[in-house]
């Protein structure tokens, strides 16, 4: 057999066959583009005496689209007419005649992943590769247990959680209608939101604001109409996103940390799960409303939540003593919502303060964090008073780094729309600003990933 000699043509000599039956869509071709770029032109086109194309129409496609002046090519001049015909068929069609062992396509696509390789360059779209990952978890699971991802992570374990979702808000009335009320023990002016508003409340805000030629607060409004009909409870936490979060990055009978406790839900939540809640609210009268719910909703078999009132730059001697297992807050959004005139309270200071302060406390109670163990905190962006963003998130990511901590997963809650679709083209029309329906769920590790998800356990998610 005559050695193989690989030899250079320009791409602007060679012929396509006419009657090619093989077709090359745009994003094939976009794909063997991506496949030169990263590994080079592995494959030689394989042409005649004629410089006519027998096999690699698409490389050649590929290499017009990358630019490229000349291609590595093999000459095939010993095939008659009827043979090249043939070929060019039985090139194209053997290739489709075979199939994947689909056990070991998902276990190199899945290293491939781990290793930050993108895997559109295999020539798999991320849906396709992602469908197939999903599938192989599924049955994985359906062998030991018959169980999808949903059965046993409660939600699919992907970045996006869906509060919209029919199981999920069947699943917050469930927790909800056991009696929670985390409104308690706040200034009924922080429970009144546009977001939780009906119409005709709205519409009247809109007419005193244009009556006095200005925006006004909630506070003020509600202070001038005390008699209207308003709507409460919008500062319930979501009890759902509670029981994914501990589930997921806790272990059964762990200690929980939470340095902005406000109201009760995640207190009650985790005792219900078998962990020991152990929160700090500057608050008395808060403190106390959760301590009244806790004895009537917290069974006696389940570990009781703790309430420390303090102030929560001080954690580290409040809480001292603690070993946690689990930090899990939600801090207060800037000056977004002022809880109180204390000077203390976080929500009465200048961004800047605020910021320092906050970093404190991320600090201190990062330290009361065992080693291998998660943290997870729900934050959102704020608007400062000329409408920007504070970059609030960022400054979160910031001062867990800062305190050690490795910033591990990013989630997005998307939340009910509510009354910004009412409101989000007003907005939009004054000052391009976008209604905002999520929040941001950020996990961080102290520690080995691994060995602090081993400390978690078995994630078990069943019935309420």
């Amino acid at each position: 057999m005559a050695k193989i000699k690989v030899i250079k043509k320009r791409v602007e000599e060679l012929i396509p066959y006419s009657r090619n039956s093989r077709t090359h869509s745009d994003a094939q071709v976009a794909q063997i583009a991506a496949s030169i770029r990263e590994f080079g032109f592995m494959n030689p086109v394989l042409v005649d005496a004629e410089n006519n194309i027998i096999a690699g129409h698409g490389r050649v496609l590929a290499a017009r689209k990358l630019g490229l002046d000349e291609v590595p090519c093999v000459l095939h001049d010993h095939l008659t007419e009827t043979q090249r015909k043939a070929y060019i068929l039985a090139d194209n069609k053997m290739a489709l005649n075979a199939g994947w062992d689909e056990d070991m396509l998902r276990l190199e696509l899945r290293e491939l992943g781990d290793m930050g390789f993108n895997l559109e360059i295999t020539g798999f779209g991320l849906e396709e590769a992602g469908t197939l990952l999903l599938e192989g978890e599924e049955e994985e699971g359906e062998e030991e247990s018959h169980q999808t991802l949903s059965d046993r992570f409660g939600v699919p374990p992907f970045s996006v959680l869906n509060a919209r979702e029919g199981w999920w808000q069947d699943r917050k009335k469930a927790w909800i209608s056991k009696g929670i009320k985390s409104e308690d023990g706040r200034d009924d002016l922080l429970t009144y939101a546009a977001s939780s508003q009906p119409p005709e409340i709205l519409t009247i805000k809109t007419k005193y604001q244009k009556k006095l030629g200005r925006e006004v607060s909630w506070k003020e409004f509600v202070e001038s109409h005390p008699d209207l009909p308003y709507q409460k409870g919008t500062s319930v936490f979501d009890p759902v996103l509670c029981e994914v979060a501990y589930r997921w990055f806790s272990p059964q009978g762990g200690v929980v940390v939470d340095p902005f406790a406000g109201g009760s839900v995640r207190g009650i939540v985790a005792s219900t799960l078998g962990r020991r809640y152990v929160g700090q609210d500057l608050s008395e009268r808060q403190v106390e409303a959760n301590r009244i719910q806790a004895e009537s909703l917290v069974s006696s078999s389940d570990p009781s939540p703790t309430w420390i009132v303090g102030d929560s730059c001080d954690i580290d001697k409040t809480c001292e003593g603690v070993e946690a297992d689990m930090l899990f807050t939600c801090p207060p959004y800037a000056d977004l919502e002022v809880y109180s005139n204390d000077p203390k309270d976080l929500s009465n200071m200048k961004y800047e303060d605020f910021i320092d302060a906050y970093r404190t406390i991320i600090r201190k109670s990062c330290s009361l964090l065992k080693e291998n163990r998660f943290a997870v905190i729900v934050v959102g962006e704020v608007r400062a008073k000329k409408g920007e963003y504070y970059n609030f998130v960022g400054d979160t990511i910031g001062a867990f780094i800062s305190a050690g901590m490795k910033y591990y997963n990013e989630m997005i809650l998307v939340t009910n729309v509510g009354s910004l679709a009412m409101r989000a083209g007003e907005g939009f029309t004054k000052s391009r600003k976008i209604g905002k329906t999520h929040q941001n769920v950020l996990v961080f590790v102290k520690g080995d990933p691994k060995l602090a998800t081993a400390n978690c356990g078995t994630c078990e998610f069943g019935d309420l």
